[in-house]
């Protein structure tokens, strides 16, 4: 019985870590998405950091990716850049990436 009670045990710690993981990697991922986002919108490097920031807030809103994409599209629309719904989910897709390969190459 302590054999299983241990598996279980690992298992539910795997599971949290897991999760911290993925946690850690989206606001990453949202972080990047909002650097590249001020970029276009040609911040200052405050002004970029703090963006990102409210990029990271955003996602916050409601599950999934939706609101983190309706926020930066809206920005980069409301200011004039030529940006469409599509070339923000491109950009997300590629700063996922990144973002786990920053946690990976960092827990090496």
């Amino acid at each position: 019985m302590a054999d299983f009670n241990d598996r279980e045990k690992a298992f539910e710690n795997k599971y949290a870590r897991d999760q911290e993981m993925q946690f850690k990697v989206t606001a990453r991922r949202n972080k990047l998405l909002g650097l590249w986002a001020a970029e276009k919108l040609n911040l200052t490097d405050v002004e970029a950091e703090n963006y990102a920031k409210e990029v990271v807030r955003a996602d916050f809103e409601e599950a999934g990716d939706e609101d983190v994409i309706r926020k930066v599209l809206g920005d980069l629309t409301g200011a004039g850049c030529e940006v469409s719904e599509a070339d923000i989910r491109a950009a997300l897709e590629h700063k996922t990436v990144e973002a786990r390969r920053h946690f990976i190459e960092s827990m090496d």
